[in-house]
């Protein structure tokens, strides 16, 4: 796929966009550790030069923390377009300001920042509203163009198919647009709180935002990793009556409810999860959201249709969901999907009028200020809730198959470079993961 897809794009050549992907080596030579992909499951911490300032907009950021996402499982299994060997991953990072270009101004050296996953340019119709990741002038990406119609913001870390972006799980980073795509984080603030603003808190606060919750929801929630747990934290403060976590891991399952208090279904027990939920629910879920993944799926007929590459995606979640909700009920989509799926519930979903919610790739820079001020600051959201472990950047490789197989019942990991300060109070210590099987 990733050959086929790669000469689709040579041949349909690169977007202009307002930034571009490339960047110059520091120029005495210096490198640093980074998390590299070379193929299916093949992911290595290797040396790679130092960015330097490219572009006058740029920021260099030695970043003081990073971490792994479920999102990046898909480009682990080779399951994102147009990834090449070689390719820096990681779209969650914070930092260090290092380096500015000659136009920045109101960041500097020394400051604290965390940035958003996207590349946004911070002056086309969508970056006014602040819905930076639907940005129009920074992803290069002709292919993904061709089959969505129109293409996302760049993104670090992920794949030529959103532009090639050299990502976060490394030493340094090169963050095009710096003012733009980069918060200030106050000195109260520690790392392990501020780092997920990058990603998972505004996506799965976006998730909850548009789809729609509302006081007196029942929410079920597809998936109970990161981004499953938040968006339950978020429906609670929203105020759902009830909450509804479906998942198969065992940790995952007892996670939701010990630190949250939520209903949860396993599903190896419940093969028919819509009329489980009819069971706790007879009326029907007022909201369903989809927060897991489209690279498990759980029937052999899908199994084999995916392997075939007869789809790339499950609808099985999206059958789920529509089939679970009340007349007139609301699903929202935030699992990353990649292209198409066979054997959706058309009709369900016309026959109960459902409300079908492609979420999209969450804005970040419309939320990560009033999270930040008006649930992080407050104390209203603790982030650090779902942090299970922290290991150091050369466990990276290693980090990327334990959290694949969900080993020793890792939620989300904090992982520190050369540059962290050390663990903030009641967050994990440091870890390595080849220890984990004996100290779980």
């Amino acid at each position: 796929m990733q050959a086929a897809a790669n000469a689709a794009q040579d041949y349909l050549g690169p977007l202009d966009t307002t930034v571009h992907p490339e960047y110059k080596p520091a120029e005495d030579g210096s490198t640093m550790r980074a998390l590299a992909w070379f193929g299916n499951k093949d992911v290595r911490v290797i040396d790679a030069p130092v960015p330097a300032i490219t572009e006058p907009d740029d920021v260099i950021v030695k970043v003081t923390g990073t971490t792994i996402c479920g999102s990046d499982l898909h480009l682990y299994h080779g399951e994102i377009m147009t990834m090449q060997k070689g390719d820096i991953l990681g779209h969650e990072f914070m930092g260090i300001v290092d380096k500015v270009g000659p136009n920045v101004t109101n960041i500097h050296p020394g400051q604290r920042v965390v940035a958003s996953f996207q590349i946004a340019c911070g002056k086309c119709e969508y970056c006014k509203k602040k819905l930076s990741s639907f940005c129009d002038r920074t992803n290069n990406s002709s292919l993904q163009n061709a089959m969505y119609g129109q293409r996302d913001a760049g993104f670090f870390g992920y794949s030529h198919f959103t532009g090639g972006f050299p990502g976060g799980q490394a030493e340094f980073v090169r963050v095009p647009l710096g003012e733009v795509n980069l918060l200030p984080i106050p000195d109260n603030v520690p790392d392990e709180k501020a780092l997920y603003l990058s990603d998972i808190l505004p996506t799965s606060y976006h998730a909850v935002v548009d789809t729609g919750v509302e006081e007196g929801d029942v929410v079920g929630i597809w998936g109970l990793g990161p981004i499953g747990l938040y968006a339950a934290k978020w429906a609670q403060l929203k105020g759902a009556s009830r909450i509804i976590g479906i998942d198969k891991v065992p940790e995952r399952l007892a996670f939701a409810q010990e630190k949250l208090g939520i209903e949860v279904i396993d599903f190896s027990k419940y093969s028919d999860i819509p009329k489980r939920i009819y069971e706790l629910v007879p009326r029907g879920l007022d909201v369903a959201i989809d927060c897991g993944t489209f690279h498990e799926p759980k029937t052999v007929m899908h199994k084999v249709q995916k392997l075939m590459m007869l789809e790339t995606d499950s609808p099985e979640t999206l059958n789920e969901m529509i089939v679970s909700v009340r007349k007139q009920g609301k699903c929202g989509i935030i699992a990353a999907y990649a292209g198409f799926a066979n054997g959706v519930n058309v009709g369900a979903l016309m026959e109960k009028g459902v409300r079908l919610i492609g979420n999209g790739q969450a804005p970040v820079h419309l939320y990560w200020k009033e999270i930040l001020h008006d649930y992080i600051m407050t104390g209203k959201f603790d982030p650090t809730f779902i942090l299970t472990h922290r290991v150091p950047l050369e466990d990276m490789s290693k980090l990327y198959s334990a959290f694949d197989t969900r080993q020793s019942g890792v939620e989300k990991v904090f992982v520190e470079t050369k540059f962290s300060s050390k663990p903030s109070a009641g967050c994990p210590s440091v870890s390595r993961v080849s220890e984990w099987s004996s100290i779980n």
